[in-house]
């Protein structure tokens, strides 16, 4: 661990004015307020703080950067507060350290706690808003991290596996993001060590054992490659090395082989002067070896979102060996192991010049699109999207370049260029020809976007872009038409119910008794009680009557016959009851199919009623929160329901009589049964039918799973006949 002197003298090695006093106050305040705190190690805490602020240093960050590295914890864990951080070393710091602390709650009773996914979410969130107006909170917040990764090993299991998930989630693409190739490598390898231990010990003792051999070879081509650039006057220094392990495990799982079937495991960096040694060192290249086809990628011309350059080629080397070789300038390879470090300027300089607006273009994005994500789920997987694509690079018919995920397709490159062209977005040409808006593009494609002002974004848009931009501002859309076609159909049948009272909507609206009763009902606006109206959440007679409630004697007393037909309504005819809606047509989701006593959400679907998920179903992830009901199983309900299940045993003569056994024992009627043969001596017995609830099907499964040779029970979902059938 560094003391405090030599990380000053780090500072005052690259800014010799640095303001040393105020880093040496930060660290008199640090020690100060984690006075009597350890971490889990045992180490006094302070130890945490020195070692992120030594890591920034190493990254020749500015004065503010290193204070704030050394208090970024004192927020959080002690009780300091950003006022006394303000006071003791100015706004400029204490921002910095805002921008890292964590989100913490508010005092809250225990189930009303957020679940871990949401505040990983919301911590996230605060960050990348404090990012997007100063990068260095993230450059602080990664070194935060990867000192508690070298220091992970001290943690109890599940708390190392789940820091491990999130660097290799969120921060080690961070780290790739913003080019911190040194940075980066550390995180995923450590994110590696306890995620998969035993597949990470194997690799490194594969490359340990072939380590002797492998030094040779590296040698051997750094020789080759100098004799022939220095005969081609090139001025250069190369250098070679084995991928690091988390990059190799990568290639197993891509290519689906063993570590003993990769052939291409070494990298080889020759560094030269200037762009046109570049160009020419590739020749010299693949003048000495062949290229492997496909494999060559040029990140000089077109740079990579975080400004990374290189030219990358795969060759077959001396042996038959492939190694890839990258090829850049001095500069260019400062840039690829700092990254966005190697950019920073102090603030007497002047800012923001094209370059430094395209290494800051994703944070742009990144702020924009998480302000439109509400579910914690769905920010998370599109953060993680956003932070690692596949680039493709493609062109404006103006020769702009484009950079997009892999996959992506014309209309996300139209919102790539601006929100109007995409919701404008009617066809496409590429390279001149029109093409199908769900075209995946190429890379070096040419793209033309032709539009129509009176055109609008389609839902069915949302089934194949790939870019988090674009699937946003169509879901924005989207939500925007459907809510106002619900207040309009809320409108119209409140309306009808309202005359019946010879009252109109318009007159209850302007003397202020709908907005009354929207209040009473718990909605801000009106419009969001007339959409619940239309959305079946509120039946438009109960609402008429709050708002023109109907003289007593006009209320008729039940006859016989509506007496009659109340008693029959305590009973729900498909054993569902939809709370706070009366007399709703219930229908049960053929994707699931719930059962008496599974947790169950309801659905509205307009012209079509309630259908009944189970809680779990994926198909609810799909669907907008303001849709949903709450539904609950009648208490008395009688009805069987159609379910499949599945039985996996030794395949013998008998399974299906003995599993009919156990069915006809219970009295279970079967639909459908099919008997299967597999490989390996196994048999299948694929059954439908009818339960009372899952009570009964749970007593099935444990009867069934002690007849002879029985493997496992299991249920699965409805199948197309089955959904038609019902």
């Amino acid at each position: 661990m560094k003391r405090i002197n030599e990380i000053i003298d780090t500072v005052l090695g690259y800014h010799p004015g640095a303001d040393v006093k105020a880093i040496m106050k930060a660290y008199v305040y640090s020690a100060k307020v984690h006075a009597g705190q350890r971490r889990s190690s045992g180490e006094p805490y302070l130890s945490h703080p020195l070692a992120v602020a030594a890591l920034l240093s190493e990254m020749q960050l500015d004065v503010a950067s290193i204070c704030a590295g050394l208090l970024h914890d004192t927020v959080e864990d002690t009780e300091a507060t950003l006022a006394d951080i303000t006071a003791l070393l100015g706004a400029e710091v204490a921002s910095l350290v805002d921008g890292v602390t964590k989100i913490t709650l508010l005092a809250a009773p225990a189930q009303a706690q957020p679940d871990a996914s949401a505040m990983q979410a919301q911590n996230l969130r605060k960050m990348i808003l404090a990012m997007a107006n100063d990068i260095r909170v993230l450059l602080i917040k990664l070194a935060d991290r990867l000192h508690n990764m070298r220091t992970l090993g001290y943690l109890k299991p599940e708390k190392q596996r789940r820091i491990a998930q999130e660097t290799r989630d969120i921060y080690a693409p961070m780290a790739h993001r913003l080019g911190i190739r040194r940075w980066q490598i550390e995180l995923e390898d450590l994110a590696f060590y306890y995620l998969d231990p035993e597949i990470y010990q194997r690799i490194k003792e594969e490359v340990a054992q072939s380590q002797a051999e492998r030094n040779s070879f590296i040698n051997e081509v750094i020789a080759i490659l100098q004799k022939k650039m220095q005969e081609a006057g090139i001025s250069c220094s190369v250098y070679g090395r084995p991928k690091h392990f988390a990059s190799i495990y990568g290639k197993m799982q891509r290519r689906n082989v063993d570590i003993s079937e990769l052939y291409d495991l070494l990298a080889f960096r020759v560094l030269v002067g200037s762009i046109k040694d570049c160009y020419e060192a590739l020749g010299v290249v693949h003048t000495i070896w062949k290229p492997v086809p496909g494999r060559f990628r040029d990140y000089i011309g077109m740079p990579k979102a975080n400004m990374y350059q290189s030219l990358h080629t795969a060759v077959v080397g001396p042996m038959g060996q492939r190694m890839e070789v990258q090829i850049r300038t001095e500069e260019m390879h400062r840039i690829a192991e700092e990254g966005i470090a190697a950019h920073w300027r102090y603030k007497e300089q002047e800012a923001g010049d094209d370059g430094e607006q395209r290494r800051f273009a994703w944070l742009r994005r990144l702020l924009e699109w998480q302000q439109e994500l509400d579910e914690p789920g769905e920010f998370m997987n599109s953060l993680r999207m956003d932070l690692y694509p596949e680039e493709i690079f493609v062109f404006t018919p103006t020769g702009e370049v484009k950079e997009l995920p892999k996959g992506a397709t014309p209309v996300d490159f139209a919102y790539a260029i601006h929100t109007q062209v995409g919701d404008r977005c009617v066809g496409a040409k590429i390279d001149g020809r029109m093409a199908p808006l769900r075209t995946e593009l190429k890379t070096g494609d040419q793209v033309e976007i032709i539009t129509n002002a009176k055109h609008t974004p389609s839902k069915d848009w949302l089934a194949f872009v790939k870019t988090n931009r674009a699937r946003s501002k169509i879901r924005a859309y989207v939500r925007k038409q459907e809510s106002e076609r619900a207040v309009a159909l809320g409108r119209d049948l409140l309306e009808r119910e309202l005359r019946k009272s010879g009252v109109t909507l318009n007159a209850a609206i302007k003397d202020q008794r709908a907005q009354k009763v929207a209040e009473e009902l718990s909605f801000t606006e009106l419009e969001s009680m007339l959409a619940a109206v239309a959305y079946g959440k509120l039946s438009p007679r109960q609402v008429a009557n709050r708002i023109a409630p109907r003289p007593e004697a006009e209320v008729k007393k039940p006859g016989f016959i509506e007496r009659s037909i109340g008693r029959l309504r305590k009973k729900s005819p498909t054993g569902i009851t939809v709370k706070g809606v009366e007399d709703v047509l219930v229908r049960f989701a053929g994707c699931c199919n719930p059962l008496h006593g599974d947790p169950v959400v309801g659905f509205i679907t307009r012209g079509r009623g309630v259908t009944v998920h189970r809680a779990d179903c994926p198909y609810l992830d799909q669907v907008e929160p303001e849709r949903r009901v709450e539904v609950e199983w009648d208490a008395g309900d009688e009805h069987v329901r159609p379910v499949r299940i599945t039985v996996e045993s030794a395949d013998r003569q008998g399974l299906f009589a003995d599993v009919a056994q156990v069915l006809k024992q219970h009295n279970i009627n079967i639909l459908e049964g099919e008997v299967k043969s597999l490989p390996e001596q196994r048999g299948l017995v694929n059954l439908l039918i009818q339960v009372h609830d899952t009570k009964q099907l749970n007593r099935i499964f444990a009867e069934i799973k002690k007849i002879k040779g029985v493997n496992a029970v299991r249920r699965v979902g409805l199948g197309l006949a089955e959904k038609a059938r019902r």
